[in-house]
């Protein structure tokens, strides 16, 4: 049974604490309460509980409450909102940050951050006009830290003097609206994604206020406020209805008139700390430390003399910061709750509690056993408290699972007592209330008798907590992500058939008496072709490995792109001529099947660090499954680096281990083999298997164990390079062959491996995200499992913009050496790599600094990365070798130098290389000046210094990964024909020549499937049914602003596969533009129409005149004329005679229908003949 998380502060209500903290609360008398011996996460639970009985107490008697909660830093008041969000939900508990995005010394101020701030301000305020109303809740609870409360603040004049209140059913006249957003400093854009901007589109206008987490979509109706709802920034769709909104301006640029936070606050408030003089040292503190020079620099760059004083005037720390003298006056007005371990001076009110913060067991099952079971004899009930349905299964079967049970009883025979039935029948099962949501820190409350228990203490994993400004953080990335897709005119794209041009933008053409949009290209020669919004499919934006020179202008008419297009099919079908062949060879193969799941299993799966992404438990019920069958596996797992492959991986090994096969993982170097050793070892410490690896680091003696063993079956599981294969390896038993890294082994190895493989379970793993086309037409031959998703809870990397200075960098590398961490320092020209290591000696002199790149010879450098490992060195300085798949749980900053050099995919691989474990982790991206950047560089930068999450909502599977996994996955010679066709056009040669390959090669396969009766429709032999018509059928500008988003909404439309997805295309649309012109209902109608054309075996249908001409397959000996598609359009001329008619012209068949005036008129036909 379930229980809500909700519940526990009703349960927690019952405490006698509780009632008397309220009585002390209601008692305006006493200024000072302490609250001792507050645990854990126990405080957030206990104000919950004091909250949930102001809300249900008798109305009147309970004032409402307003606290302010200041917690030692941002993270725990992250953690400290987490929790008391968790039980009371986000409506009335606010989190009030830093505006800066670190030390408030560095000055970096952050939207994000100050949206939080902005809302709690108007709250505030609001509250304080609203005064006792009907819907007035009975708390108010703010949470902050001492960095956020040492700044100064709007004043409520202020504030309410910029805010504009809109409700529903108001009349506002929109101009007046657009102009007063203008005058107070809104920027009027197409598309909004960032807060401070707004748009007028029609009768919608689009706002991000500042004082909310998500933008408004205002709808009006003529000059009445129909709708107001908020909108996703990153795809700009709906999400809630809003009776009113405020809108509310940046507030932090006002510089008159400030005053501290607490200003703000009703005098009744309770301030809620923990302790009172550290809390007055910290503010004094970051008051003393001001700005740094740094900050300073970074804002008067490239300003003038008079803006420079006026930068100046701004940046006094009086007129941004509270002294210390300032702080202490402006709190003593307020009573306040200590809860710390000791009160500062004497409370007038003690309330004591008795709680203990929850054990650790780190993963150690029995001793957890143990523990609940003593807890239960106490007669303590158990809750335990987990985000996710499946921890709690998990849990449930290792209490349930007969070893646990053998083991606790064999436990209780050696202590026979008189209780020794009653303590049996306890320790037969343990009983627990699984809660829904979980805290940060678990406890038992002895007065209560309960225990709260988390479950990631309990398997020792990290817990992350997440703030409303998430939201906030996307609008960059969402643009910088479209912008990296959009079609600038200048850009260079590829058509499938003419090659590669120049765009030249979209235009409006003549055709017949209407007009069509269509989109214009120029070639070399100064020729011009313009391309329908129907085929847009067949254009791309031209796009390869490294940008080098631009590529040439193709030449029309002259048969070359025709010639390198032949060429690359002609490869592509010889490699999948060879993989078809080998899959068939494997199909007869008899392999090994595997036993299920044993104890032990579930023992080792429940105690991985992280949550299971739903992509990775796939891949593992996918494994298992294959390793269960008794076809010999042959699978291939791919995901980002970090994403988890390697945990798959050792779940296989231990599943085949445990029934007594052993197991093969054969890595590309020594460096990877030692890391993949330490990994096992860890994870498979407590099991009954024995691993070990084979390297050219090894001895020769130890070599020759190692071989002994093996002989034997005495190694379970034996990591190695290349050397697995070799002559001298003997197995005992090898029963399963896992490959990391395949793409980089040679030609040699990968030989070797196909003859060992026939018959052995392989697993293999690849960084390299595969690209989806080749995905599905290598589909045949091998098993894949793709894993996009990134482990949640994995510490978000806290990434900072700065400009190279020994400041910065010592401050970096001081701080991670503060905590005995490593850090990576990478830069990417080899020249400077002795002269930043010199900066390094001489601002942090005990710093063990190694050196490592590209053109040292490998074994030297192999010595510097295991040395690294073994945390002989702090800091690794390097170009970006670093992202080869080292991975050091123990480096967990980052330098990247030159920042604005890296693509994003490989910024992105590199900051990966950090936050492995479950401490904090940073990048630092130093860069020149902002000013100084092209715009692009500086966007690129900000996306990642927002996005500090690994794969936030991201999809990093990018085209500049892409291009990589393809090149990786074909072969040289293919990268080469990349190169020359671009990208995604070399994708789509791939689709056509496998579609060609069916047509031709693969014919009898189809003929003996048609004579089996077995339905073959016309898809498998049309690669695409392309569309020419007169008829007017586009998005206005009027309708849709801006020619790059209807570009960007053509090619979605053009991707659409089925009549739902349509129809979520169509209210997306109406939701983010209002109601459809007749133009865009006309184009939507093409997607089913091409769709059934396809079925149907059209390859062309020609709207012209009124009518419609449907051209088939041109290949007229294709399996395609003897099957039942073709065999409907024929049945369907000779019952319409008189409008249809077939001809054959130019080697092409076609058949003609008359009478056809509109899209929808050729879609009924079609439907027609598709059912017939």
């Amino acid at each position: 049974m379930l229980m809500k998380i909700r519940e526990i502060s009703n349960i927690y209500s019952a405490l006698p604490q509780c009632g008397a903290f309220l009585k002390a609360v209601n008692d305006e008398s006493v200024k000072h309460l302490f609250l001792k011996g507050m645990v854990a996460s126990s405080a957030p639970v206990f104000f919950a509980a004091a909250a949930s009985r102001t809300e249900n107490g008798k109305k009147g008697a309970q004032k409402p409450l307003t606290a302010v909660f200041i917690l030692q830093d941002n993270d725990e008041a992250g953690y400290f909102y987490h929790d008391l969000t968790q039980i009371l939900g986000t409506d009335n508990v606010l989190f009030f940050p830093s505006s800066y995005r670190r030390a408030v010394k560095y000055g970096q101020r952050d939207a994000a951050n100050e949206i939080l701030r902005t809302e709690t301000l108007s709250r505030l305020s609001a509250a304080h006009t609203a005064g006792k109303g009907k819907d007035n809740p009975g708390f108010l609870y703010v949470v902050t830290c001492p960095e956020a409360l040492s700044e100064l603040v709007v004043s409520k004049r202020n504030l309410d003097e910029r805010t504009i209140n809109i409700g529903v059913g108001d009349i506002v006249n929109l101009t007046d609206l657009g102009r007063k957003m203008r005058s107070l400093g809104f920027e009027e854009v197409d598309y909004v994604y960032e807060p401070g901007q707004f748009a007028m589109r029609g009768s919608i206008v689009d706002v991000y206020s500042y004082s909310s987490e998500l933008p408004f979509r205002i709808d009006f109706f003529g000059d009445e406020v129909d709708t107001i709802r908020t909108f996703e920034v990153a795809d700009q769709l709906s999400k809630d209805s809003k009776e009113t909104v405020q809108i509310v301006p940046e507030l932090a640029q006002t510089v008159t008139d400030k005053q501290p936070f607490t200003a703000m606050l009703p005098e009744d408030a309770l301030l809620v700390f923990k302790d009172r003089l550290y809390l007055c040292s910290a503010i004094e503190q970051i008051y003393d430390n001001g700005f740094s020079k740094q900050a300073f620099t970074e804002r008067l760059e490239g300003a003038t003399e008079m803006e420079q004083e006026q930068i100046l005037r701004e940046m006094r720390k009086e007129n941004n910061l509270v002294s210390g003298v300032e702080f202490r006056k402006a709190i003593s007005g307020f009573r306040f709750v200590e809860m710390g371990a000791h009160p500062s001076g004497t409370p007038q009110t003690t309330i004591t509690f008795n709680i203990s913060p929850q054990p650790l067991f780190h993963k150690n099952f029995e001793l957890l056993a143990q523990t609940l079971e003593d807890f239960l004899l106490q007669g303590y009930r158990l809750y335990i408290l987990a985000d996710s349905e499946k921890q709690t299964r998990r849990l449930k079967e290792i209490f349930e699972s007969d070893e646990l049970r053998a083991v606790r009883n064999a436990r209780h025979q050696k202590s026979p007592n008189s209780e020794d039935s009653e303590a049996l029948s306890v320790a037969d099962n343990i009983t627990f209330t699984p809660v829904d949501h979980t805290l940060h820190e678990g406890f038992a409350d002895a007065d209560l008798r309960m225990c709260f228990f988390t479950d990631h203490q309990i398997f020792d994993r990290f817990h992350k907590y997440n703030l409303k400004s998430d939201a906030a953080r996307t609008g960059k990335m969402a643009l910088t992500m479209k912008e990296l897709q959009e079609m600038e005119p200048g850009d260079f794209i590829v058509h499938v058939d003419f090659g590669i041009g120049k765009f030249g933008g979209l235009l409006r053409v003549p055709v017949g008496d209407s007009y069509q949009e269509a989109i214009r290209i120029y070639y070399q020669h100064g020729d011009i072709v313009d391309v329908s919004i129907h085929s847009l499919y067949k254009i791309s934006k031209y796009r390869r490995a490294d940008t080098g020179e631009p590529p040439r202008l193709s030449a029309l008419g002259t048969g070359a792109w025709d010639r390198l297009k032949e060429r690359t099919k002609k490869r592509i079908k010889d490699i999948a001529r060879d993989l078809i062949k080998l899959y068939s060879k494997r199909r007869h193969e008899k392999g090994f099947s595997f036993s299920a799941d044993s104890y032990l299993q579930h023992e080792l799966e429940a105690s991985f660090l992280y949550e299971d992404t739903p992509d990775q438990s796939k891949a593992t019920q996918d494994v298992k499954h294959d390793m269960e069958s008794n076809r010999p596996m042959d699978r291939l797992v791919c995901g980002d680096v970090g994403f988890g492959k390697t945990e798959v991986a050792i779940r296989a090994a231990f599943k085949a281990a445990t029934d007594g096969k052993q197991v093969a993982v054969l890595v590309p170097t020594t460096v990877l083999a030692f890391q993949h050793y330490k990994t096992f070892l860890s994870r498979l410490k407590e099991m009954p298997v024995r691993v070990d690896y084979l390297s050219r680091a090894r001895t020769a003696k130890q070599t020759r164990e190692v071989l002994a063993d093996l002989k034997e079956g005495k190694i379970d599981i034996l990591i190695g390079t290349h050397k697995l294969i070799g002559k001298s390896v003997e197995w005992h038993d090898l029963g399963l062959l896992i490959i990391d890294e395949e793409q980089k082994f040679g030609v040699a190895t990968k030989e070797k491996l196909r003859k060992l493989k026939t018959n052995v379970d392989t697993l293999t793993m690849s960084a390299t995200p595969i690209p989806r086309t080749l995905q599905f037409s290598l589909m045949g031959a091998r098993d894949m499992s793709i894993i996009r998703t990134p482990p949640p809870n994995r510490y978000p990397v806290q990434t900072e913009l700065g400009v190279y200075g020994h400041e910065i960098i010592a401050d970096a590398i001081n701080f991670e050496m503060s905590r005995n961490g490593q850090v990576y320092f990478v830069n990417d020209r080899i020249s400077n790599l002795p002269e930043i290591a010199a900066l390094i000696h001489k601002y942090v002199p005990d710093a063990r600094v190694a050196i490592g790149h590209g053109q040292m010879n490998p074994e030297e450098l192999e010595k510097i990365l295991i040395g690294f490992m073994d945390y002989d060195y702090d800091v690794l300085l390097s170009t970006s070798i670093v992202e080869n798949g080292i991975d050091i749980s123990n480096a967990n900053t980052i330098i990247i130098n030159d920042a604005h050099r890296f693509g994003l995919s490989d910024l992105h691989q590199m900051r990966g290389r950090v936050g492995r474990s479950n401490r904090k982790a940073f990048c630092y991206l130093l860069a020149p000046p902002k000013s100084v950047l092209t715009p692009e560089a500086r966007r690129r930068l900000e996306a990642l210094e927002n996005f500090s999450e690994l794969g936030s909502g991201f999809n990093l599977a990018m085209q500049d990964l892409d291009i990589r996994g393809a090149g990786n996955l074909l072969g040289a010679e293919q990268s080469g024909f990349m190169e020359d066709l671009g990208y995604e056009t070399y994708q789509k040669i791939l689709n056509q020549a496998v579609t060609e390959l069916k047509n031709e090669e693969f014919q009898d396969i189809y003929a003996e499937e048609i004579a089996q009766g077995k339905e073959i429709s016309g898809d498998e032999f049309v690669e695409d049914c392309a569309l020419e018509s007169d008829l007017e059928m586009y998005f206005p500008e009027t309708y849709v602003p801006g020619s790059a988003e209807r570009m960007f909404l053509y090619r979605e439309l053009d991707n659409i596969s089925d009549d739902d997805q349509l129809d979520a295309y169509r209210k997306r649309l109406e939701d983010r533009f209002g109601k459809m012109p007749k133009e865009g209902e006309q184009l939507l109608l093409v997607v089913p129409l091409r769709r059934i054309g396809k079925k149907l075996g059209c390859e062309k249908i020609i709207l012209k005149q009124g009518r419609m001409q449907m051209q088939f397959v041109s290949n007229p000996e294709s399996a395609y004329y003897k099957s039942q598609a073709f065999g409907r359009a024929l049945n369907y001329i000779s019952s319409h005679t008189r409008r249809c008619n077939l001809k054959e012209a130019r080697g092409h068949r076609f058949m003609i229908v008359t009478g056809i005036t509109s899209v929808g008129d050729a879609l009924e036909v079609l439907k027609e003949i598709d059912n017939m």
